[in-house]
């Protein structure tokens, strides 16, 4: 019945509007982290946890420029790098959990980042989500990572409602059209950062307030 009600409300005609212009207004969506190398986006993501794209920047420019590989990351050592990330919050755990995962890549597999989930949800500090955004920016897979923007956004315009990251993701898989997957994440979480904001969303300037199905759209200032 949920998800029939669900269908109601956000029909496949308005799905596919809602994409195309959210392409239009950012064709080539791309994430704010900075990096060269999918080692690099690895240890950017594991760190964005509970932290900005911009302090994670700010770190990670001279971390990699001192440690790009997994193995001079081991050189480095959990302390070195812990010099590194101290403005990051839960920095001393994110230490411990790249120096251990950067340890597997080298023994396991090669100093790669695996392209399998279960490979990536096996290294320390890497849960579904931080997968999902690996295998979306990294290698082109058509996942999305629901963090806390997407979370709202799915909820509140009843794009794809659900009472949990997981349920939101898999209703995300559901309704969002074929064509639009793979860059639907990125979208969504950039819509989320900088329209369809937590306290005072943006709705007089959001390309899709029409679309959305939230009852307290906010009204142009002044």
């Amino acid at each position: 019945m949920a998800r029939q009600s669900a269908d109601r409300a956000f029909p496949p005609a308005a799905r596919r509007a809602f994409f195309e212009r959210l392409r239009a207004a950012n064709p080539r969506p791309r994430t704010e982290l900075r990096y060269r190398t999918r080692y690099q986006l690895l240890v950017s993501v594991m760190l964005s946890a509970q932290a900005t794209d911009k302090s994670v920047n700010a770190a990670t420019g001279p971390l990699f420029r001192v440690a790009p590989t997994p193995q001079a990351m081991l050189a480095l050592g959990e302390e070195g790098l812990a010099g590194h990330i101290r403005t990051i919050g839960l920095w001393r755990v994110k230490a411990r959990h790249v120096i251990r995962a950067s340890r597997i890549l080298v023994e396991r597999h090669g100093g790669r980042v695996p392209r399998e989930r279960a490979a990536l949800e096996a290294l320390p500090g890497v849960g579904r989500k931080t997968a999902n955004v690996v295998l979306n920016t990294a290698f082109g897979e058509p996942t999305i990572a629901v963090d806390t923007h997407i979370f709202r956004v799915a909820n509140r315009t009843g794009l794809a409602p659900g009472p949990n990251v997981r349920r939101v993701e898999e209703r995300l898989l559901e309704v969002v059209p074929e064509e639009f997957r793979a860059d639907a994440h990125h979208w969504l979480i950039l819509h989320g950062r900088y329209v369809c904001k937590a306290r005072r969303p943006l709705c007089p300037r959001c390309p899709v307030a029409d679309l959305c199905r939230y009852p307290k759209k906010t009204r142009p200032e002044g």
